[in-house]
């Protein structure tokens, strides 16, 4: 893969209305991964279950069909499977046989909670219309898939879903949004106080490190903790196999944080429960750890970047690079291309410079592709490292494979970047104001489910 050709602009998303789907997420690449710990065992048994029990009867998943109404509403077994196919076409079809069940009984919870959403919203005289959600499926098709409607519905009955079934997505989300907007978002209130408290710790914290981190939290009572240590064993495997973190966090999550992937924004350690901090200590860029015990349930926790608060990072220099490669022969053995390699490396020794890379290439066979907006924190990152230790005109060391050849980078330019000023006034109210807002949204689904009337088929 060439590393200066130009990456495709990733697509926008509208908020969680295209979750299910997860094609413009890309998928996360966890690097190394922390053992797994034990859940510690259960102090109490409130129920009072005895330890040895005998099931009188099972339900079998292959017999008994996903229906179930809700407040009168019904969620049928063909709701289900297509809500599933999102899922799977947004993994690339990775999610395999054992996992498939598991995943049912996610989407039919996920469908209960949309219901339980879409009716809040018309009780409160606040139901959206059905232009509504037409207009913002012919937007998700458009700015995520650069397809019309008709193109959209085409490509969901090919992965065996339908229109109906995002549609139906799309209106749990508005409707959702439009019951917070009325019920919840009034009465939250931050003062200028907190805000510039808030400022001034940062301020104080000027050159500590910060830290971008993913969560999934999965919830457990004494009862199921060791049913829900297991599931999240198993979600950390499917990441370990390539999954997307993004997409799973959005699936599986529990925390308010779903709604965007998991992602808990730039933090410091100490704002975290102390498991999870221990944990996050020990992580670098692109790790995982858990699933980790925390009160309430389990957390599985991806670093997705780390740096120093109001402090400009090395990583975000733009850098004007010129990669110089050669390929080689099908068949060479494996000292033929080392020695291939080393000559090749001697000669750009010589180049002595950018303005005289091209004519050292020429005369080696080898061939140049520049680009002079390469921003060092996108690179690969064992070269991140080796190319903000260069100088003007030198090169890194050669990489590369038999079969793809070998190349080095050249640097030619690079413009450091200013030191981050932190987040404004205005954008640290805002973000106040949605930690607050998501916290009492969750305690109003809880109370829409504690409320609802379910009967299973």
């Amino acid at each position: 893969m060439n590393i200066i050709s130009r990456k495709s602009a990733p697509h926008k998303t509208l908020g969680r209305i295209v979750i299910a789907i997860g094609l413009s997420c890309a998928a996360i690449a966890t690097a190394t991964y922390a053992q797994d710990a034990a859940p510690a065992p259960a102090q109490s048994n409130s129920l009072n279950i005895p330890e040895n029990i005998t099931i009188f009867s099972h339900n079998d998943p292959n017999v008994r069909k996903a229906a179930v109404v809700i407040n009168g509403e019904i969620i049928t077994g063909t709701d289900v499977d297509q809500r599933v196919a999102l899922i799977i076409a947004a993994n690339d079809n990775k999610v395999t046989p054992e996992e498939m069940q598991r995943l049912r009984l996610q989407v039919l919870r996920n469908l209960m909670d949309e219901t339980l959403q879409i009716q809040a919203a018309k009780a409160k005289d606040s139901e959206v219309t059905d232009e509504e959600v037409d207009q913002t499926y012919a937007r998700v098709a458009s700015q995520n898939f650069n397809q019309d409607v008709a193109a959209m519905n085409g490509y969901l009955v090919k992965i065996g879903s339908s229109s109906a079934s995002l549609k139906r997505q799309i209106r749990g989300e508005l409707s959702w949004q439009r019951v917070l907007r009325r019920e919840v978002q009034p009465y939250v209130n931050v003062s200028d106080e907190e805000v510039n408290e808030l400022l001034q710790r940062l301020q104080a914290a000027k050159g500590t490190e910060e830290y971008r981190i993913g969560e999934i939290f999965l919830s457990s009572t004494p009862e199921t903790e060791a049913a829900v240590f297991e599931n999240g064993k198993r979600i950390v495997e499917q990441l370990r196999q390539g999954g997307s973190f993004v997409a799973y966090a959005r699936q599986f999550s529990e925390a308010s944080t779903a709604a965007v992937g998991g992602d808990l924004g730039w933090i410091r350690l100490a704002q975290l429960p102390s498991e999870l901090a221990a944990a996050a200590r020990e992580l670098g860029t692109g790790q995982l750890v858990g699933p980790v015990q925390i009160r309430g349930g389990f957390s599985i926790i991806y670093l997705i970047d780390k740096r120093q608060v109001l402090t400009a990072d090395p990583r975000d220099a733009i850098l004007s690079l010129k990669q110089v490669s050669i390929n080689f022969p099908a068949g060479i053995n494996q000292a033929d291309a080392q020695k291939k390699a080393n000559d090749f490396a001697a000669a750009m020794q010589t180049a002595r410079g950018c303005g005289n890379v091209d004519a050292v290439a020429a005369g080696i066979g080898a061939t140049v592709v520049g680009n002079d907006g390469v921003k060092a924190r996108d690179l690969p990152g064992p070269l991140q490292e080796a190319m903000l230790q260069l100088s003007l005109g030198e090169t890194s060391p050669p990489f590369g494979s038999i079969e793809e050849g070998v190349r080095v980078l050249m640097l030619c330019g690079r413009d450091d970047p200013k030191a981050d000023a932190g987040p404004s006034f205005d954008e640290l109210m805002a973000q106040l104001e949605d930690d607050r807002v998501n916290k009492r949204a969750q305690m109003l689904l809880r109370d829409l489910r504690r409320d609802a009337i379910i009967d299973y088929n």
